[in-house]
This record gives C-alpha cells, structure tokens and sequence, in this order.
C-alpha cells in the first residue's frame, strides 16, 4: 500500500489552543494525507519555566495527538519575536522542520503557511508552497497594535514565493489579485455540523428573560460596542460565550455584564457550544466596519445556522458572498429590530431546517475536500494508510 503524502502545516496557534481555522482544516487533511503540524515556535526561557527547572533538555519535541498528525513543537532563542532577532528565529525553525522531516524519513508533498511567517523559501522542486490567509494579516496588525510595515513585508515575500494562495474572503483575495499574486483561490472559513443526538456538554441555564441574542467568539475591537449596548438597553438579553481581550473597553464592558439581562461565560470549550447555542433565540455578528473585518470571514455566523438559529450580521463582504436571505444584513439603525424579527422567526421548524441544510453545504468537510483538491491530493479516505505500526520517528 502507497505512503500516505505528508502536508506540512505552519499553525497559527499551538495544537492545542483554541481551534481555529487552521485546526479544522488539518483535521480534514488527515482523511487524505498526513499532517507534520509545526505550533508557532516559543522560547526556551518561557519553557523553562513552565517546566519550573526540571532536568529536561529543552529542544524540539515530535509527538502525534492524532492518528496521522505529527505535532512538530519548536523553540526559539530568548527574545525571538523583535524585529533583530526574527532571521534567526525563522532558520532555526525551518532547521528544526528539517530535521523532524529526516526523523520522519519522508519528503512533503505540500507546505502550507498559516501564519505568513516566511517558511515558504528553500524548498525543493515539485513540493507545492501555499500561503493561506486564515485572515487578513496586515489589517490584524493594524487593529492589535502590531508593525504593519512589518508585516506588509513578510506579506509581499510570502506572495512572491507561494505557488498558490488562499485566501478566507472575497476582500482578501482581491487584494492579492491586486499586489500580483499568483493563483488566488478563494477558500473561505466552514462549520462543524452538529451530529444528530449529540447534546454536547451541558452547561448552566443562563436564566436570562427572552428574546436573547448571542455572540459566540472573540469579544474584542473586531465587535461594535455600540450594538451591544442597543440591544441591551432595548431588552433583548445578550448571551456572550467567549474569551474578552482584556483590553476592548474595560470600563464599558464591566458595566455591561454587570446588567440584569447580560451573561458573560468566558472561554468555553467547543464542545459546550451546543447547550448554549440552544439558549439563544437569534445568533449575531455585530462587527464594526474595519479592514480586518471587511477581510475576514467570520466562524460565527455559519455556526448559528448549523444550530437552527437566525442570524443577523452587520455588513460584510463575506455575508454578502454567502448569497443567502437566511442571514439578516443590517446596519446600527436597524440591527436592534432586526433581531427582534429572528427571534419571531426562531422556532418555525421549515426555517430551522432551512438553515442546518444551508449550513451543510458549507462545512468543513466540504472546505477540505476544497483544500484537498487544490493541493493536488488524489488519496480517498479509504486508500489512507492506517497507523498500526510504530512510525519510524518514535521507534
């Protein structure tokens, strides 16, 4: 039986953060190929301590969480993120991806970059380079305070050096149609289905009073406060489940949770996603008009489909290119009463199945297959080489 091709996968977060975009689809891939997940590298000083002064020698580590997916875990010097020290950093890690592909003893058939971190250069004929754009990375360092310039740079190499680029919304890949990029394909962001019988984990009654809206994800500057507020100070109770970037509008966060018609849970693992999905009546994207936003294409909406739920969104161009009267578009005048309106709608059974079918057609597994496709992977699930024997890596 042939050896599965192996894809090289530079994360933007470690395996085992938060999800991502990038985690969904490296799941995917494992139904067609193997996957040598590379976490961002971090500090040996930082792991050190988390190590609080054991014995371990602190280097590289390879291990396979999942059948298939080896988890490629990198260090880097002390002070490895300035800008003096990031050509170092980025040869010692493509040092250690070398190495955990000789320890692996197989060639990649593909790399795929996640994080525009230079990894694309150096590679030998025939392997197939991609740079994908999980989000619009030179707007994401404008709204978080990063060097934008910086970044526009490692932008324009990434570019120069992919063989074909993905990117998650239409915005994106226009804008790289425009610097000259070569093969744009357009990939956007999918949703796990919910499996019928599967309750998930169960989770507290909020008790909040009905109609609630809910925002699941990031609490950040990506959101417009503003619409928060309205839909509070118009009754409507707000259900938000996810983690706060503790630096969005402290003071006006802290007086909003602290209303009578406002819960906040704070990080929740997806799993529990589900039995507070059910406590919502409508599902809403309230993001504030910004570059990143108009980049990005958010999880959440297509996530309050799959539960049935309605959707309202503030204008994007990524709800736009879903083409669908099951999201409601509305701006700050009108978003207040445009909840209003789902949460009249909610419980009617035609549209609930209405939304799941539509969400269906946009899961992840129909964005790997996608993926799967452009990265010239002919492996079906069936001819994928189990993992009975020892890799020769652990051996």
């Amino acid at each position: 039986m042939p050896e599965a091709p192996l894809i090289v996968l530079g994360a933007g977060t470690p395996w085992d953060g938060v999800p991502g975009t990038d985690r969904r689809m490296a799941a995917e891939l494992l139904r067609h190929s193997r996957v040598l997940w590379v976490d961002p590298a971090f500090s040996v000083v930082t792991r050190q301590g988390l190590r609080q002064g054991t014995a371990r020698r602190f280097g590289p580590s390879l291990d396979e969480p999942e059948p298939g997916l080896i988890r490629l875990r990198p260090v880097a010097p002390p002070l490895h993120t300035r800008r003096q020290m990031r050509a170092v950093t980025r040869a010692i890690l493509r040092a250690q991806i070398d190495h955990a592909l000789r320890r692996l003893g197989q060639r990649p058939h593909a790399v795929i970059d996640s994080r525009m971190g230079r990894m694309l250069r150096g590679w030998e004929p025939g392997v197939r380079r991609v740079l994908y754009g999980t989000d619009d990375f030179v707007g994401g360092a404008e709204l978080m305070g990063g060097d934008a310039d910086e970044v526009r740079r490692d932008e324009r190499v990434s570019l120069d050096n992919a063989d074909v680029v993905l990117a998650v919304s239409p915005t994106l890949a226009e804008r790289w149609r425009g610097l000259g990029a070569r093969d744009v394909v357009l990939l956007p962001n999918g949703v796990t289905i919910p499996q019928p019988g599967d309750p998930g984990d169960v989770v507290p009654d909020a008790g909040l009073p009905h109609p609630v809206a809910g925002v699941v994800g990031q609490l950040s500057a990506r959101i417009d406060f503003y619409l928060l507020e309205a839909l509070s100070d118009a009754g409507v109770s707000l259900l938000l489940v996810g983690p706060r970037d503790p630096r969005w509008e402290p003071l006006r966060f802290e007086r909003l949770v602290d209303r009578p018609n406002v819960v906040w849970t704070d990080r929740q693992p997806h799993s529990a996603l589900p039995g507070w999905l059910r406590q919502m009546d409508v599902g809403v994207t309230p993001y504030a008009d910004s570059a990143f936003n108009r980049a990005s294409f958010p999880l959440k909406t297509l996530e309050y489909l799959a539960a049935g739920l309605p959707a309202v969104s503030t204008d994007l161009p990524a709800t736009r290119w879903l083409g669908t009267g099951l999201i409601t578009v509305a701006g700050r005048d009108g978003f207040v009463a445009a909840v209003r309106v789902g949460a009249r709608q909610a419980s009617d059974p035609a549209l609930i199945a209405d939304r799941r079918a539509f969400a269906a057609q946009h899961s992840w597994r129909v964005r790997g297959e996608q993926l799967a496709s452009v990265l010239g992977l002919t492996t079906t699930p069936a001819d994928r080489p189990g993992t009975e024997e020892t890799p020769a890596w652990q051996s």
